[in-house]
């Protein structure tokens, strides 16, 4: 089909836009201008911002008397944010994106302003990234306003900001970001091809395009950071990663992934080196707890009695003498109820959810004690193991996985089956990589020097080159 241009008839140009767009709420209104010159605007209800329209477009061309040249009648509009487009489709797009068009009579090309009206909520702390030390300035839903936050970290040229369209209903802006000299060509060319070669009709939010950015897109691990915080995504970016800002959601994503990034905090970086190592290693040491000990349990009470020592051993076979159930059916029932608690407390309203943790904590669980139903360390157990996973908050749906095919293994075979299980999810994790990147770098493979900032926080004059699993072309980022 062959693209429509604008003809230089005000009327018919205009028809021709709202033959494309023709819902109600994309309006038109028609003036003159000095010489009666016919004009007509064509946008967006509820995207511009009418008042400003008026004030920087419409007055100074009713008082307009020159050329009917695009070039001319550009010049007398008082919007810093002026284009010219020939293609009606083209224009189209810029009335859907909130930018109101103008067509006249003579014209060679139409005009887009830019008077889009946004509305955005406040700049707030992130709910899901609380911190009690650092800048507490969360990402948002409007693009530009992310962009703003990265740009005032960094006063710089080699920030670079590449706006992208993917989607092909929604045309979601998609802002591309990478500290240039820093982060290296080819993720960058890689980012943009992989995003280039997304055909979908909508992107509603950025964890969308996390499929598509991965080499392994049905993978169990993701292989996309995320955060919420300009303060982190500016970390990343200094580091030689490339970031995404996607309109619509408060949630950037970088490139390339390290599996280590998600057992540091912003935090860590204002709080001695000593007390960062120290809650580096206490969120591994729950994540692992969560994970193995409802397995061990199991697998202590059907094959191995005598890894538990004598007096734990007699108190948990009190407990669980009268129990109708298997200890492997017994744990994941507990841990099938725990997850829905946990995903009923979400969905349900705020002042709903405090009763259910009540109902859920107290009187079901020790309801269920009570009768025999389930034995008290399974609760105590379980109860650990769900808190465990929650010190590791951006690894919930990965790890609560792992866990179950932990408790599925120990019930079958054992410990021999925590080791397997165990094996498998190492091999996966040293045979990932990402935008040519391991995903268990530093330790697969080994890089010492990188070591200093993994769970052991070295103090921040020792952190003088960037991460050599990066291979970032800027190698030192402090003398």
């Amino acid at each position: 089909m062959e693209k429509q241009e604008i003809s230089g008839n005000a009327a018919r140009d205009a028809a021709a836009l709202k033959a494309l767009l023709p819902a109600q709420d994309i309006l038109t209104f028609s003036f003159e201008d000095a010489v009666k010159r016919q004009y007509v605007c064509i946008f967006a209800d509820a995207l511009t911002d009418k008042e400003l329209l008026a004030e920087q477009a419409l007055r100074p061309l009713r008082a307009y008397a020159g050329d009917a040249r695009a070039k001319a009648v550009r010049e007398h509009v008082l919007s810093p944010e002026v284009r010219t487009e020939r293609g009606l489709d083209k224009l189209a797009e810029e009335v859907l994106a909130g930018n109101p068009v103008l067509v006249w009579e003579g014209a060679d090309e139409g005009l887009v302003v830019g008077t889009k009206k946004v509305n955005v909520r406040a700049v707030t702390e992130p709910p899901t990234d609380v911190a009690i030390k650092g800048p507490r300035e969360g990402f948002i839903e409007d693009v530009k306003t992310n962009t703003s936050l990265v740009r005032r970290r960094f006063r710089t040229g080699e920030l670079m900001i590449e706006m992208l369209t993917v989607g092909r209903r929604s045309a979601t802006s998609v802002a591309l970001c990478w500290l240039e000299g820093t982060c290296r060509r080819d993720i960058v060319e890689e980012v943009r091809r992989k995003l280039g070669a997304i055909d979908i009709d909508a992107v509603p939010d950025s964890s969308y395009l996390t499929r598509f950015l991965s080499d392994r897109p049905y993978s169990l691990v993701k292989q996309v950071g995320t955060t919420e915080k300009p303060d982190i995504f500016c970390a990343k970016l200094a580091e030689g990663r490339a970031g995404l800002l996607v309109d619509g959601s408060p949630i950037a994503l970088t490139v390339p992934y390290l599996l280590v990034e998600d057992f540091q905090s912003s935090e860590d970086y204002f709080v001695p080196a000593y007390r960062a190592t120290f809650t580096r290693l206490l969120r591994l040491f729950a994540l692992l707890v969560a994970i193995y000990l409802p397995a061990f349990y199991v697998a202590a009470q059907l094959f191995k009695l005598q890894l538990l020592p004598v007096k734990l051993l007699l108190t948990i076979a009190g407990s669980i003498r009268d129990i109708p159930l298997s200890p492997s059916l017994e744990m994941l029932l507990v841990l099938l109820v725990l997850e829905v608690l946990n995903e009923a407390s979400i969905r349900m309203p705020k002042y709903v959810g405090m009763a259910l943790s009540v109902v859920g904590a107290l009187v079901l669980g020790e309801t269920a004690v009570s009768a025999g139903f389930v034995s008290t360390p399974a609760i105590i157990i379980v109860a650990f193991s769900g808190i465990g996973l929650y010190a590791v908050p951006n690894l919930i749906e990965e790890t609560s996985v792992v866990r179950l095919a932990m408790l599925l293994a120990a019930g079958s075979v054992g410990t021999y089956g925590i080791v397997l299980v165990s094996a498998l999810c190492l091999v996966y994790l040293v045979t990932t990589e990402n935008f040519g990147v391991p995903l268990g770098a530093p330790f697969a493979p080994f890089v010492r020097r990188d070591l200093r900032d993994t769970f052991v926080k070295y103090n921040l004059l020792s952190l003088k080159q960037r991460p050599a699993a990066l291979a970032s072309p800027n190698k030192r980022r402090m003398k």
